[in-house]
């Protein structure tokens, strides 16, 4: 007996492989799968929620950019205004020292000759159709970003005829919602002269109050109605980025005597406070998305604190066959994970396909957040890491005697 030798037994757990670990905790998920469906869908509405509610807004914001650039976020308005005197004006050259200023692009007028329009020459000198008269410069269009229904706008060869465009909401007034050019203009009555018709305009929403106007030649209106040559409004387009240090200046430029004459006003600001609206109600929603993220974790933990319960003799089996406990953790971690994994792709997917027909129903050009869906994704695998957490504990604390003694 003296010379036998006895060799020690390494008994040391076998270290499971990353694959095999992964296989071992999709196997709650293949052996109950309505239940695992059950499971991660209150985690893919969570994050479908968050992609749907970072998607839209960013579609919403890309289309009203799109609208606010068609229509002139650097348009700048200035009224001369005085104590509510309706014949307040600007010094004749106040158009010409607006666009002087370097940052500039279009400097256009327009003045109310406070002459009357109608079909006819027999309404007595008042205007019934509640048409505006006004004298306007060539660039009007170009400064307010007016576009043409049918015929043309004002230019050189025409400002000193007795030629008139009319507004979108004028010529509906007046019956004339369209120019034939081959055809003869039809002509309006204003200020004791007739005014052929030589265009209809689009309406203009950053401009509603020259889609009620008649629009005649400068040199027209001072041969015809009298008019002084002062301008009473005068729009002015400039580089968007300086368009704050423009808006500064305007008042002594235009109106050198008399600086507080000048009211400026920038008519996409409301399409600005639309888009801040947007992103407060973003705000709102990605609480709501939160508030089901969580939701989802809840349901996630309480189906694995089942599963723990459910498989109890199972984790005594492997237990009593030699599982540590870091093995039995990594199980049902995996499992949690993996559930959440799923919720979050599925979550992703159905986000994005929400998001993108909303946009295409809106006409919005779509906008799917990829960072988004990334960012999803990898939240919901942290989520399911931690509402695994508790449950892997609890049941690798499990003894094996007891798990095998029954529930």
């Amino acid at each position: 007996m003296s010379g036998t030798t006895f060799r020690t037994l390494d008994v040391r757990p076998v270290r499971l492989r990353p694959l095999e670990l992964v296989s071992l905790g999709l196997l709650g998920v293949r052996t109950r799968p309505m239940r695992a469906v059950l499971s991660a869908l209150g985690i893919a509405l969570g994050i479908a929620t968050l992609v749907v509610v970072t998607g839209i807004p960013v579609a919403s914001r890309r289309a009203l950019d799109a609208e606010l650039a068609s229509l002139g976020p650097n348009l700048l308005t200035v009224t001369a205004n005085s104590a509510g005197d309706t014949n307040a004006s600007f010094p004749p050259e106040a158009i010409r020292m607006a666009a002087r200023i370097r940052p500039v692009e279009v400097a256009a007028g327009v003045a109310n000759t406070h002459a009357s329009v109608s079909r006819n020459d027999r309404n007595g000198g008042d205007n019934y159709s509640g048409v505006t008269v006004l004298a306007s410069t060539d660039n009007l269009p170009a400064a307010v970003r007016a576009a043409l229904s049918s015929g043309r706008f004002l230019d050189p060869a025409m400002d000193k005829q007795p030629t008139v465009v009319l507004g979108a909401v004028a010529a509906g007034r007046l019956g004339i919602t369209h120019i034939d050019r081959a055809a003869p203009s039809p002509l309006v009555y204003i200020g004791g002269s007739w005014f052929a018709v030589i265009g209809v305009l689009n309406a203009t929403p950053l401009t509603p109050d020259l889609d009620r106007a008649a629009f005649v030649g400068w040199d027209a209106a001072r041969a015809k109605l009298a008019f002084d040559g002062r301008p009473t409004v005068v729009y002015v387009t400039a580089q968007e980025s300086q368009i704050d240090a423009v808006r500064d200046v305007l008042p002594a430029t235009v109106s050198p005597e008399l600086p507080g004459l000048a009211q400026i006003s920038r008519p996409s600001d409301a399409l600005a406070a639309k888009r801040a609206s947007h992103q407060a109600f973003s705000s709102l929603l990605l609480g709501l998305a939160a508030v089901a993220l969580l939701v989802g974790a809840v349901g996630v933990a309480n189906t694995m604190i089942v599963s723990v319960l459910e498989r109890r003799r199972d984790i005594g089996l492997r237990r009593a066959l030699g599982a540590n406990r870091g093995q039995i953790r990594g199980q049902f971690l995996t499992e949690s994970v993996a559930l959440s994994g799923l919720g979050g792709v599925a979550g992703s997917m159905l986000g994005a396909v929400a998001t993108v027909g909303y946009a295409a129903y809106q006409g919005w050009p779509p906008a799917v957040p990829l960072a988004t869906m990334a960012a999803g994704v990898a939240g919901a695998l942290l989520v399911g890491a931690a509402a695994g957490v508790y449950p892997s504990v609890r049941a690798a604390r499990l003894l094996p005697t007891q798990a095998l003694a029954g529930p």
